[in-house]
């Protein structure tokens, strides 16, 4: 038999990037594919009820809590989890948030050991990622790619509520129909994202594991459902006059295009034009920035603001008010 040469520039036994790669994505794949469920999701038809394969879920708890996207369960409230070891178990919806697109199912049986929560913050353009999913009804697979792109935005609606998902994660990683609701990992195996959406050809999306997320899985838990304040205003993002750019050491603001009468923000005294640059003393760059506050613990509690009104900066208070629940 012929021995076998070592490629070119490597010595003999020495790991060539490609194995190591390799070995990363792997190993990710063996921790994570076991804690990700098929779902088949129950719809009501003439018929009574029937299951859909539509998409995937995590576990990430002791309990038999999973994440999804709330486009998957949609408004169903039960389905079935099938696991990449054949076992399978019937679940529940615990609440679902179409505006985050997330949703928390319970597994009525048992579930593997969950997932490891990291922190998408921490994540790099460039820096390697695992999905692991069930595109089109194919279980457990795994593909692995690059995060393409941080920060982007999802547009999303639920009645007639129009918002958008901010911080979203942009991969190549190849996403497919039924990937939805499952996991973006990283090297480190730490699940960072639930895949949400494919935009086009290399172009997939996922919802971020960060603070904002965290803070709408616990009201899920907890309640079922998402309490959200509102001011009443639109705006855009508009660049801060150079002076005052070097004075606050902040680029943009969010210029006020609309105020609701009778709402929040006019009330507080609010105008069209007024440049948004600070709401609680965090920095106001954008209509993102703002809703990220727009959260259940801020309904009836006054909101510091200030804009710029003309040359004169203005501090007002405001008090959010809760948004009406759509049915």
């Amino acid at each position: 038999m012929a021995d076998t040469l070592p490629g070119p520039g490597r010595a003999p036994g020495a790991e060539s990037p490609l194995d190591s790669y390799s070995r990363i994505v792997t190993t990710v794949a063996a921790a994570v594919t076991p804690r990700v469920a098929a779902l088949q999701v129950g719809r009501r038809g003439r018929g009574g009820w029937f299951g859909t394969a539509l998409g995937s879920a995590v576990v990430f708890t002791e309990t038999g809590f999973l994440l999804t996207n709330a486009h998957v369960v949609g408004r169903a409230d039960a389905g079935t989890l099938a696991f990449a070891d054949g076992t399978t178990a019937p679940f529940h919806t615990i609440g679902a948030d179409p505006l985050s697109d997330l949703a928390v199912l319970r597994a009525d049986g048992p579930t593997p050991a969950p997932v490891t929560l990291g922190e998408a913050t921490a994540l790099r353009v460039g820096q390697l990622v695992v999905a692991v999913g069930n595109p089109l009804g194919l279980a457990g697979t795994v593909t692995a790619g690059v995060v393409s792109a941080l920060g982007r935005s999802l547009p999303t609606r639920a009645g007639s509520a129009a918002r958008v998902i901010d911080d979203v994660i942009q991969t190549d990683a190849a996403l497919n129909p039924g990937n939805s609701g499952g996991a973006l990992a990283t090297a480190a195996g730490e699940v960072v994202g639930i895949t949400t959406a494919v935009a086009g050809n290399g172009l997939g999306l996922a919802v971020p594991i960060n603070a904002t997320s965290r803070r709408i899985i616990a009201a899920l838990l907890a309640e079922g459902r998402i309490r959200r304040a509102y001011l009443g205003l639109a705006g855009v993002p508009a660049p801060l006059p150079p002076p005052l750019r070097q004075r606050t050491g902040q680029r943009a603001g969010l210029r006020i295009v609309e105020v609701v009468p009778a709402s929040p923000a006019a009330r507080a005294g609010l105008h069209e034009g007024d440049l948004l640059l600070t709401a609680g003393g965090e920095p106001m760059a954008s209509a993102q920035a703002l809703q990220g506050l727009m959260l259940a613990d801020a309904i009836g509690r006054p909101l510091p603001l200030t804009v710029l009104r003309g040359e004169a900066l203005v501090d007002v208070i405001a008090v959010p008010a809760e948004l009406p629940a759509e049915d």
